[in-house]
């Protein structure tokens, strides 16, 4: 198990999806305002730290691989202090386009006594522009040729259409480029011929425009294999929280129980299990090892209170009991 971990070292990942700043202000609250009725924070701290698809990316550095971001930012201010958060973390910036047209998505939360108080989300959902897009996928292109895996992180921000999925999918394919899907709401049936395709349950439902009772596995395993026919998906991945995992190649299913752990905070644990998952397409591991390894390494982060990327030496220890097929 160790010797896949290792393997995983050096692996170059094209990250392709929306990107944010996920601004932080902490402080205390000693008195209400007497302009309104609402509370005055003092601002003790200031923090900005990498959100959306760059989540994805720091969970590859931390598992050794070397992702390369594929986005379009603002050409702001926001987007030029995103733009240096990825270089402190050592994420290569290749991808990225500039947009004179676009602002850079940033969520600033206002947190006192560990409580968030309001959140202020400063963004635009409208799809890139055609020139965007044709400037994004040029990078994409030319990446490519050095890639050993392309995932697709989408927040329905507007970096993905489905026309540049379409077509980056197509070159990847063409590259021999195994493609993962991490998708959302606006573009669920874009990813025709994804290698991996990992939805939630709720995305699944949502995607699909079905109600399905969560005990029945008949019904559940009949809408998979429906979807993966008509999108030809190679694989699937469903999350199902405290259930697991799903894996499937459209004929066999596996359930991967989830570990029983002392959960802090869920949040970005669906970001950790696309890092291993596509790190495990990329090395042709069985669906029985993305599987196991992926809900392994999703339980681990949810032990950390907010959003962290997994921990290499936790994950190792880990794995050491673990058995594969």
């Amino acid at each position: 198990m160790k010797e896949i971990l290792e393997k995983f070292k050096g692996l170059k990942v094209l990250v392709v999806g929306d990107v944010m700043i996920d601004a932080y202000y902490f402080g205390k609250v000693d008195r209400i305002s007497p302009e309104a009725p609402v509370p005055v924070v003092a601002v003790e701290k200031k923090e900005n730290r990498l959100g959306g698809a760059a989540n994805v990316a720091m969970n590859l550095v931390a598992l050794g691989a070397k992702p390369i971001i594929c986005s379009v930012v603002g050409e702001d201010n926001d987007g030029k202090d995103l733009i240096m958060l990825f270089e402190k973390a050592g994420i290569s910036t290749q991808g990225i386009v500039r947009s004179k047209d676009r602002i850079t998505t940033v969520k600033t939360r206002i947190i006192s006594q560990q409580t968030q108080m309001l959140r202020i989300d400063s963004e635009t959902t409208k799809s890139i522009s055609e020139v965007e897009s044709f400037s994004l996928i040029e990078k994409i292109y030319q990446l490519l040729i050095d890639a050993d895996v392309l995932v697709f992180e989408d927040y329905d921000k507007g970096v993905l259409t489905s026309d540049n999925i379409r077509q980056i999918t197509e070159k990847a394919k063409a590259s021999g480029v195994p493609v993962v899907v991490d998708p959302k709401k606006r573009n669920f049936n874009a990813y025709h011929g994804a290698d991996l395709f990992k939805p939630n349950l709720k995305e699944l439902k949502e995607g699909m425009k079905i109600e399905l009772d969560d005990s029945d596995q008949k019904a559940f395993e009949l809408a998979v294999v429906k979807l993966m026919d008509d999108m030809h998906i190679k694989n699937i991945m469903v999350t199902m929280s405290e259930k697991g995992v799903m894996i499937s190649d459209g004929k066999s299913f596996e359930y991967i129980p989830a570990h029983l752990r002392k959960i802090a905070d869920v949040s970005g644990a669906g970001d950790t299990v696309i890092s291993v998952a596509c790190l495990c397409m990329a090395l042709g591991l069985t669906n029985n090892q993305i599987a196991t390894l992926s809900n392994l390494a999703g339980g681990l982060v949810c032990e950390e209170v907010g959003v962290v990327p997994i921990d290499k030496n936790k994950f190792l220890e880990e794995v050491k009991g673990l058995s594969l097929t």
